[in-house]
């Protein structure tokens, strides 16, 4: 489509879920031990080639490069060499500047080498909120607590303080039922972890990561859910309708349909569209569906992720407006309650964000 009018207003995202980028320089394995990692895949790329033979490496090659003043497509080698050349925080600079987004919305909590969200804000010259991981918060928590009762105290009082200055919170609890789990299975279920774990141990008991989102549903934030598959979670969601609490659906491939068709059925309920939106406007309200890069790691995965989200919206409504299906005008409207209203509204940003 390069050459035509774009039918999609070009005013910046709202990146509702990402990570963060690295810090400092990255070699060529490193680079494409996190390309990798965002195409999904596992060890070394098969012999004589690399992992910017992929879909994630053809769109970085197509959009990354112009913003470090390179050609389009031209060779990785040439590519990370420019990378080098300018600098790990000059080139992630450019490249965030360059992504089109406005506004991040950052999961926090877990320590990692990544930027946060004040450091990703400056970068970009944007704006930058907090999303405060459930698991992360209670695997602190447990790090300090010596017994079940103060472990469970502390959570609650954590959980408190972090809803005085978050934007949302989010959950892997990849199932959920329509009941919070009684105080019994809790307490048991702490029990079993605090005894049996190290310091920096990961939750691992579900009935923990339950009882921490329904307790984070009752604060009346959003709550998004890493679901590869939101089936399981439809109990769940019956059962929320009526508590306050906005649930956003963050599934896998290839579950975002499934997702968009829970968000059609309950009024409390979002989904995430994916790096291909065609798959999902046919399937919600265009006002339940929202944008995010899901970027970690690589500055260039925000420019790929929303770039391939706009060239999927515009390959969609051209074809509604050619089609008749609406007027251009009302294909930028539909473009931008996407890109960013939907996300202004469920997560309560101000009106000039993004």
């Amino acid at each position: 489509m390069d050459g035509l009018p774009s039918p999609v207003d070009q005013s910046p995202l709202i990146d509702q879920h990402s990570h963060g980028a690295v810090h400092g320089e990255l070699g060529l394995g490193s680079f494409e031990a996190h390309l990798a990692a965002a195409t999904g895949a596992h060890g070394p790329a098969p012999a004589g080639t690399s992992y910017f033979d992929s879909w994630t490496g053809l769109a970085l090659r197509r959009w990354c490069p112009p913003l470090l003043g390179l050609e389009p497509h031209c060779p990785p080698a040439r590519y990370l060499a420019r990378r080098r050349e300018l600098g790990a925080f000059r080139a992630g600079r450019m490249l965030l500047r360059g992504a089109g987004i406005g506004t991040f919305l950052l999961e926090a909590g877990t320590p990692s080498d990544l930027t946060s969200a004040t450091e990703l804000a400056t970068a970009a010259e944007a704006r930058a909120h907090e999303v405060v991981r459930l698991e992360a918060l209670a695997e602190q928590v447990a790090d300090t607590s010596g017994s079940v009762d103060s472990f469970i105290g502390y959570t609650a009082e954590a959980l408190y303080a972090a809803a005085q200055h978050a934007t949302a919170f989010a959950s892997g609890a990849a199932y959920c039922d329509g009941h919070a789990p009684p105080a019994g299975e809790v307490r048991r279920a702490a029990d079993r972890w605090l005894r049996g774990r190290r310091p920096g141990q990961r939750l691992a008991e579900p009935a923990l990561a339950r009882h921490l989102l329904w307790s984070a549903m009752a604060t009346g934030l959003p709550v998004q859910l890493h679901c590869p598959d939101p089936q399981p979670l439809a109990g769940f969601l019956r059962a929320t309708a009526g508590i306050g609490a906005d649930v956003v659906l963050l599934p896998g491939a290839p579950h975002h349909r499934r997702a968009a068709q829970l968000a059609a059925v309950h009024a409390h309920v979002y989904a995430d569209t994916g790096p291909r939106p065609e798959e999902t406007l046919g399937h919600a309200p265009f006002g339940k569906l929202l944008f995010s890069s899901g970027a970690r790691g690589l500055p260039e995965l925000y420019v790929t992720g929303a770039r391939l989200f706009v060239r999927g919206l515009e390959r969609v409504v051209r074809e509604w407006t050619e089609e008749g299906m609406c007027g251009p005008g009302e294909g930028r409207r539909i473009a931008q309650m996407i890109g960013a209203g939907t996300a202004r509204r469920v997560y309560r940003l101000p009106a000039a964000t993004g």
